[in-house]
């Protein structure tokens, strides 16, 4: 039983609020818009000019109508933050010893139509690296860099 003194709710503050962003090892920058934009459907958050030789982008999944969401305290899908970085830096993964040691991804997207993107990924030459059912369907895949996602249908 929870008990507060004089029948006062004590008000919680919260600490977290949500996930604004991921950052993205890349070797090149410009490259990965378009791919990321091809594939899963971001686009650039800012008005910047997209052009080879950059060092740095910021991507959002638009909503219904196009729009791009602006950072707020209950940030929901987080932008991706792609930064150009040699291999050496590191990539998006993991080893899971519940696996048998194969990377992992170190993010995981929802998506009401995954049976759609599953075929835009083959048509597209993305390297998927599984297919499974979990809690519904799952895949596993790669961008041009070894960053590792998977998407999930619930």
């Amino acid at each position: 039983m929870n008990e507060n003194k004089g029948n006062e709710v004590e008000e919680s503050l919260e600490d977290i609020t949500g996930i604004t962003c991921i950052y993205v090892p890349v070797n090149d920058v410009y490259e990965s818009i378009h791919w990321y934009q091809k594939n899963l459907g971001y686009q650039p958050a800012n008005n910047d000019l997209v052009e080879p030789g950059m060092k740095m982008a910021v991507l959002n999944l638009p909503d219904r109508n196009g729009n791009l969401p602006s950072p707020g305290l209950r940030q929901v899908v987080p932008a991706l933050f792609l930064h150009q970085s040699d291999e050496e830096g590191g990539r998006l993964r993991f080893s899971w010893s519940l696996d048998n040691g194969k990377p992992h991804a170190m993010a995981c997207f929802i998506t009401p139509r995954i049976q759609e993107l599953s075929n835009r990924f083959k048509e597209n030459g993305v390297n998927i690296l599984s297919e499974r059912v979990t809690s519904g369907p799952n895949i596993t895949f790669a961008d041009p860099d070894g960053n590792i996602w998977e998407v999930w249908q619930p």
